[in-house]
């Protein structure tokens, strides 16, 4: 093992995977895609689909937020085949609202793949997942572990924040991930599946983000962070880049009936094949808006959407057309009708402050 802060560390005792799997038993999260531990010792096998789907949703996403999502697409597309089957398009109205929107054109291209390479059927070990689209080491080590049994570390932000404090691990997490995957690895059960989704709801309920409570947790014997007297210190946080700010307009164009003008952004980039308004491009600068025709442009006010790696101000116009026929590039949807329409959460703001959501 590399000197690195883990190593020179007090080394913690080894993780007691049978006392995790106990408390696991005992305190599992009933979860829409999971498979209790008492339905697992009878044998029933969990669903890779289903483990997939939630998996793929829940990156960078809340299980809060993801619920509504994962049934809904389940109810419209029950198995692998189903989705692989829908339009893109409809995958991307589904997914509207949860964001990080390259996961749903992957997820259906993944799809795809499932059942052209593989017969319907998913790759049973995390090397063999890691051959699809949009499955990485994270993911396919979760479909594998969880659906499979296979042995091996899946390695979540819940997981990390246990064994920094666990390991009481002195620089931020992504300086030590392979160290610590590492470790876990030596730590894995013969029931792969439930010891990695435990060691899930041990971070998500007990050793929470701001709250570690120690008495409750079937690690705090061995917790080097607990011994410390002051677990919530770890993770050690990573120092932040300043977020950037960009600038632009958008352009919300009604006709005479109310309906709204909407077109398809670009095949590549951000917020890729999803649906728009038209719109300036983001820049660092603010720039007086280049209106598309000419008309009588009324400001609707600003909107701020915060992505991952800048933050954005946009400007927001509206005006009625008086010739819209000459509006060639997208297509006149029903105000009344927007939710069927692939919006991210940012044109939907735009809408709304137009008055139109």
């Amino acid at each position: 093992m590399p000197k690195t802060a883990l190593a020179q560390k007090p080394r913690a005792l080894p993780i007691d995977a049978q006392a995790v799997l106990a408390w696991y038993d005992k305190h599992a999260r009933t979860l829409p895609w999971r498979v209790s531990p008492q339905d697992r010792a009878r044998n029933v096998r969990p669903n890779p689909y289903r483990i997939w789907l939630s998996e793929v949703m829940l990156q960078q996403t809340t299980i809060a937020a993801v619920q509504k999502y994962f049934l809904r697409f389940t109810e419209l597309w029950p198995t692998v085949g189903d989705l692989a089957a829908a339009p893109l398009e409809a995958v991307l109205v589904e997914w509207a609202g949860l964001g990080y929107y390259a996961r749903a054109r992957n997820l259906h291209a993944c799809a795809k793949a499932v059942v052209e390479q593989h017969g319907g059927v998913f790759p049973t070990t995390a090397a063999g997942l890691l051959t699809l689209p949009g499955i990485g080491a994270y993911t396919s080590a979760a479909i594998a572990a969880i659906a499979d049994d296979e042995r091996i570390a899946v390695l979540d932000g819940n997981v990390e924040r246990v064994l920094a404090r666990y390991l009481a691990l002195d620089v931020p997490v992504r300086e030590a991930k392979e160290e610590l995957r590492g470790y876990l690895q030596t730590t894995v059960p013969e029931r792969a599946g439930d010891y990695a989704q435990a060691l899930m709801d041990l971070g998500a309920t007990i050793c929470a983000p701001r709250n570690a409570l120690c008495m409750l947790c079937p690690l705090q014997p061995g917790c080097t962070g607990a011994v410390e007297g002051n677990p919530e210190r770890y993770p050690v946080k990573a120092e932040k880049a300043a977020r950037p700010t960009r600038y632009g307009h958008a352009f919300v164009i009604l006709d005479r009936d109310g309906d709204v003008y909407l077109r398809t952004r670009a095949d590549k980039g951000l917020l890729a094949k999803m649906t728009e308004t038209p719109g300036s491009s983001w820049e660092s600068v603010k720039r007086e808006p280049t209106y598309p025709f000419t008309g009588k442009w009324q400001s609707r006010g600003q909107v701020v959407h915060v992505f991952t790696h800048f933050r954005l101000e946009l400007n927001v116009w509206s005006v009625v057309a008086t010739q819209p026929e000459e509006l060639t590039e997208g297509w006149w949807a029903d105000r009344r009708e927007l939710e069927s329409e692939a919006l991210p959460s940012l044109f939907r703001k735009v809408l709304a402050a137009a008055g139109l959501e």
